[in-house]
């Protein structure tokens, strides 16, 4: 197995939203729309620049229910329209990659199988971010998503 399918190293969320996967997509693709829903129960989105193209960068900050500010990039390697997109995340400008994250869109009868897949650095990186909540972080975003959709 390769490490990076390590799954030691990976945290994986899973949803089926019962629309059609170019509008799941789309929510994806524009800040509008990311600031709408991205981010778990609580917190608001504030997109500063985002270019949706490999290469691109997303820059945004996400602020918490307890009043703290989290500084986010992510930079696109892959945006593959409806199915795929493959990105790097960062907190801070300037600092490495936390961690790679793969999202894939299924097309299942007129559903979307959205699969949310993070790539962390090490098995104690994994660790880590399952204790600061990334998976019921992760689950509820996609129910934000899963919201945000079917209501438009």
């Amino acid at each position: 197995m390769s490490a990076e399918l390590d799954p030691a190293r990976i945290i994986r969320v899973e949803r089926t939203i019962a629309a059609p996967r170019e509008k799941v997509f789309e929510a994806f693709s524009d800040p509008k729309h990311l600031d709408a829903w991205w981010g778990p129960d609580g917190f608001i989105n504030e997109t500063h620049d985002m270019t949706f193209s490999v290469g691109g960068l997303w820059r945004y900050t996400m602020h918490g229910p307890d009043g703290k500010d989290w500084p986010n990039w992510i930079r696109y390697t892959e945006i593959s329209r409806p199915s795929r997109i493959a990105y790097e995340h960062g907190g801070e400008m300037g600092e490495p990659a936390h961690f790679n994250g793969v999202i894939t869109f299924e097309d299942v009868n007129g559903k979307t199988h959205i699969s949310l897949v993070l790539v962390l650095p090490t098995k104690e990186d994994r660790a880590a971010k399952v204790e600061f909540g990334a998976v019921e972080g992760g689950k509820q975003t996609l129910a934000k998503l899963e919201r945000y959709v079917l209501s438009r």
